[in-house]
């Protein structure tokens, strides 16, 4: 997949959650963004070689703090001794996530943040996408992810990551839930992979994202 933005993997999910065509971050995409993003830098550790994970569990290794500042401040969270569980490292600092990686990327010009308020009551942080038409092509190269029929083995794990977790979030701007449906075979083998290389974080996204969902949370302003 060719890379559109460049862009850190947490900074790519932000923005693969947003609807082009409503021109807005939907509600429901938004349930356990905080989570995605930090899974986002958990990935790109792994890639990196700054991670061990075995029994699903994960614990820091030494070496030199990641440049990204978001992913820097996660990989600082990990243990550097006792390996722990995966699902305190994705949930815990959740709703810490999404501004750091929305004040990247409006420092970088792809988002504009202004006040606005939820359900007409509510004051709240309103982002703007601003080039929708980058967030299309993103999200139509995760979907050729699931929908070319590419061996696993050769998708790397940074694109692997994005459509197995838009999956697993049920992001309704990649994935309609009938199709989710339809390729339930292909998204599969994608997260066995996904699983093979970085054992563990995939279920903790998911039963995190689901512990958000139930409460209707998963997101901070």
């Amino acid at each position: 997949m060719t890379q559109t933005l460049t862009l850190t993997l947490p900074q790519q999910l932000y923005l693969l959650c947003y609807t082009v065509d409503k021109a807005k971050f939907q509600l429901d995409n938004l349930q356990g963004r905080g989570q995605l993003l930090r899974a986002g830098a958990l990935t790109e550790l792994a890639r990196d070689g700054l991670l061990s994970a075995r029994g699903g569990k994960v614990v820091r290794k030494p070496g030199k703090a990641p440049d990204d500042s978001f992913t820097a401040a996660v990989w600082g969270d990990l243990p550097d001794s006792k390996p722990k569980g995966w699902l305190q490292f994705v949930h815990n600092k959740a709703h810490t996530a999404e501004t750091p990686v929305r004040d990247q990327l409006s420092a970088a010009g792809e988002v504009a943040v202004s006040r606005g308020k939820v359900i007409a009551l509510f004051p709240a942080n309103r982002v703007t996408v601003a080039h929708p038409d980058k967030v299309r092509v993103l999200q139509e190269q995760v979907r050729a992810t699931v929908l070319n029929g590419a061996d696993p083995a050769s998708i790397p794990l940074e694109e692997l990551a994005m459509a197995v977790f838009a999956a697993e979030l049920e992001v309704t701007c990649v994935w309609s839930r009938g199709e989710l449906r339809t390729h339930k075979r292909a998204l599969k083998a994608l997260a066995t992979r996904f699983d093979e290389s970085v054992p563990g974080l995939r279920k903790a996204l998911r039963n995190s994202y689901l512990s958000s969902r139930a409460v209707g949370g998963g997101w901070s302003a």
